[in-house]
């Protein structure tokens, strides 16, 4: 209920000062506030460690990559519906 009422200060928190929040229902974590600054990093750096490992496998051909990223996308999915 906090986070309904207090929107545009936590968002201002978050863009200004750099704050972080986990937003929680009934003591379960459900999402997090973070600069996009943050998120951006986060992605970069995922996107990095995922080339380490696929570079260290040898050399990909365009379509196994493809299908990799295919298989893993699809496997994100069926664990997010089974959460809900």
């Amino acid at each position: 209920m906090e986070i309904r009422e207090k929107l545009g200060d936590y968002l201002n928190r978050v863009a200004l000062r750099h704050d972080q929040f986990i937003i929680e229902r009934k003591g379960k974590a459900l999402a997090a506030m973070v600069p996009v600054e943050k998120l951006e990093e986060l992605e970069r750096a995922a996107r990095g460690r995922l080339l380490e490992s696929l570079q260290a496998r040898g050399s990909l051909s365009q379509s196994h990559a493809d299908h990799l990223a295919d298989e893993a996308k699809h496997r994100t999915r069926k664990r997010t519906r089974k959460r809900t």
